[in-house]
């Protein structure tokens, strides 16, 4: 695997001759690190070639570290010879990241990945200019498709039903009867958890009462902390939240010695006993769709989503969390997977 981030300008030299298929390309500017050397022209045909662009780190155990945990996963399945991969972190401003996916695209890659709902405009534009590489992003279902592109996929994981299950086994979980949620903003994936987490509480216990926050910003510590404590000053006696951000709303609950329940990534590694349950966003069987796809001719068009029936999300419990909380949250889960549960979105 080989890393590609972007930092330095690269001076042009105006006596240098270009050779075919052994050329680098010119990193483009806003990042940390001089691209890599392009892939070889000519490989062997079997291989593909997988890029993948994060808004934030490989482990921010939430959106990103995700979908690279699950790459990497794929690519030990398939073998390094038959999968390669290179990604870029932090890639918070677009212009940068904008950059980056048109130089992926440029030195060869079969899939460029653009994991954040910012990065789809970009795509837009850049696309039809690389009509034999294949592009995904998410969270959205927009694939360009009414403006004639063919080769963007999107993808939407159903936040709504992670946020379902898990306000399932907060509502069982709290106490005093008031839950404390954390989010970055309300929009994309934040508000598909948001809008469910609200629908299995109140399924569960609508005497239950949910405080909700958006701090704005999907990667600031500090202000997630600062919710988690006025959050715990309102009564709060679970907290749960969404994106990188909430490292710092996990570190304000183990403090406090208040359940954490974590989406997106496994959240027990930052504090094993305060996280009582993960509700993982697997993005294996996802990616090789998109891989099989590409394989059979199709580059694009089409939407795919991550669900507990196909598997794409899964909820991992503590030990510690109480027998009868884990056995409705994991009814809930079944129900959502068999579709004998609808999740109802009330406005707020």
């Amino acid at each position: 695997m080989r890393k590609l981030s972007w930092g330095l300008v690269l001076v042009l030299i105006a006596s240098l001759v270009l050779t075919a298929c052994t050329a680098p390309v010119a990193a483009p500017t806003g990042g940390a690190q001089p691209a890599a050397e392009a892939p070889a022209a000519g490989g062997a045909d079997d291989v593909v070639r997988v890029a993948l662009l994060l808004p934030s780190t490989i482990n921010d155990i939430a959106w990103s570290q995700s979908i690279y945990t699950s790459l990497k996963e794929l690519q030990a399945e398939m073998g390094e010879d038959k999968l390669e991969i290179a990604y870029s972190e932090n890639m918070f401003n677009v212009p940068d990241a904008a950059a980056a996916i048109r130089e992926y695209a440029a030195n060869g890659y079969d899939l460029v990945i653009a994991h954040g709902a910012q990065y789809g405009d970009s795509l837009m534009e850049i696309a039809p200019d690389f009509p034999e590489v294949s592009f995904a992003w998410g969270t959205s279902t927009r694939t360009g498709a009414d403006q004639g592109i063919t080769n963007i996929f999107a993808y939407e994981p159903r936040g709504d039903q992670a946020g379902y299950v898990t306000g399932v086994l907060a509502a069982k979980l709290t106490k005093a009867k008031v839950i404390g949620l954390v989010g970055p903003v309300d929009a994309g994936d934040a508000k598909l958890h948001v809008d469910g987490f609200l629908a299995g509480v109140k399924a569960t216990d609508p005497e239950v009462k949910v405080n909700v926050s958006f701090t704005g910003s999907f990667g600031d510590t500090a202000l997630a902390a600062e919710a988690a404590n006025t959050h715990i000053k309102a009564g709060a006696d679970v907290l749960t939240g969404s994106s990188q951000q909430v490292v710092g709303a996990i570190g304000v609950a183990k403090e406090n010695s208040i359940p954490w329940i974590g989406v997106q990534a496994d959240q027990s590694t930052a504090a094993p006993e305060t996280v009582m349950a993960s509700a993982i966003y697997d993005w294996k069987q996802l990616l090789k769709d998109i891989i099989a796809k590409r394989a059979a001719g199709t580059l694009g068009g089409e939407v795919l989503q991550l669900t507990y029936a196909n598997g794409g999300i899964r909820t991992i419990y503590n030990e510690a969390a109480p027998a009868e909380a884990v056995e409705a949250a994991k009814a809930a889960e079944a129900g959502l997977a068999d579709g004998s549960i609808e999740i109802v979105v009330e406005p707020r």
